[in-house]
């Protein structure tokens, strides 16, 4: 092939991805906004959006308001085109999540399964991928990838724990899924999935810590528009930081961890109950028990904000199971206690909360192939 001709096809791709990009970041446009934003020829534009349409990545559908002139059609990917499936690795169930080009979950689902490190374990992980696959009767080709994320730091090619001491699966592969599974898969430390998803839905943000809140605590910090992952991979594992080192037993074997303060599953043992009863009662506000208990919560989360604010000046995120439950009353005592006698002040509106839940780290898991699939079609 000549080098006039590579040159040729290049730049037809170039734009091509240049156009679909546009469209996907404006969510709605018309071809008269994409030639005059991009700056490109009127009868490019056209036969781009001739071609993406025919290859189903684009509608058109609906028109603008006239402006004097014919209605222009309104011009949108197709979100479902393609979708990517996240999973949840936990202790004693499983989240299965799908996700759009846009990162909205459609589908959501917790199994409960204990993980036992045994062939049957993870053939029944895939096989309800599987299962999911087929009753939705979508094609091998609509499926981007799966993606696990777990409870375990992995290592750096993503294909094996290497600490795991909550589920006692250190040594747990990869392959281990991806045997049964006819579709690219990806394995990730479930805080490091979170840290993604809350980047993804505040891409606004250069930097920030995450604190994920969930059965067991987690966290990642987010520098330069990426997740530090560290050396070793353990960067952001704040629930370790001691708040007492003569307090409780943590699983790693040393006391006063903030696991042990701030994790869902303690705060379920200070109060003898699920989550899901101890928040209605304690919004009832008739509990001083469980008021106390919440006020101990977060003055404990608020000493590790604060000392993570001397090193790391960055907005928080609050994410993951608990985050949904948090009111902005909870985060107004929350930041007055950060900055109580501190030296720098942490604002109110550089504490964000997420919305997604439990499923935070599956969601995050999944727009791993999407965040792939944008920037390279």
């Amino acid at each position: 092939m000549s080098e006039k001709g590579l040159t040729t096809i290049s730049l037809k791709k170039i734009n091509r991805s240049k156009v679909y990009q546009y469209i996907y970041r404006k969510k709605q446009t018309s071809k008269m906004q994409i030639v005059q934003e991009l700056q490109m020829g009127l009868s490019t534009v056209s036969q781009n959006l001739n071609l993406l349409e025919q290859e189903g990545l684009i509608e058109r559908n609906g028109y603008f308001e006239s402006t004097g002139g014919r209605k222009a059609n309104a011009i949108q990917i197709v979100s479902d085109f393609k979708i990517s499936i996240g999973i949840g690795i936990l202790k004693n169930m499983f989240h299965i999540t799908a996700v759009d080009l846009y990162g909205n979950a459609f589908y959501t689902d917790t199994i409960p399964l204990s993980y036992s490190n045994t062939p049957d374990y993870y053939k029944q992980v895939t096989d309800k991928v599987k299962e999911f696959i087929a009753e939705n009767k979508y094609e091998d080709e609509k499926i981007l990838g799966i993606s696990f994320a777990t409870q375990g730091i992995t290592s750096p090619d993503h294909t094996t724990v290497l600490y795991g001491n909550i589920m006692n699966n250190a040594g747990m592969k990869l392959e281990d899924f991806s045997q049964y599974l006819p579709y690219p898969c990806y394995l990730e430390h479930d805080s490091k999935s979170a840290a993604f998803l809350e980047l993804w839905n505040h891409p606004e943000l250069d930097s920030a810590v995450v604190f994920l809140l969930n059965r067991n605590l987690g966290g990642a910090i987010i520098t330069n528009h990426q997740i530090h992952q560290g050396s070793t991979m353990h960067s952001g594992t704040l629930e370790h930081i001691c708040i007492d080192p003569d307090g409780p037993l943590c699983y790693c074997g040393n006391h006063g961890c903030l696991e042990t303060y701030c994790s869902a599953n303690a705060l379920e043992q200070s109060a003898g109950m699920s989550i899901k009863e101890f928040f209605p009662l304690l919004r009832e506000k008739k509990s001083p028990r469980l008021t106390k208990i919440w006020e101990d919560y977060l003055k404990h989360l608020a000493f590790a904000i604060k000392n993570l604010n001397l090193v790391i000046d960055a907005p928080v995120i609050i994410s993951g199971y608990l985050a949904p439950y948090f009111t902005e009353e909870d985060i107004s005592s929350l930041t007055e206690q950060i900055n109580t006698s501190a030296p720098f002040l942490l604002k109110r509106n550089n504490i964000l909360v997420g919305t997604n839940g439990q499923y935070t780290p599956a969601i995050g898991a999944a727009l791993f192939y999407v965040d792939q699939f944008i920037h390279t079609v």
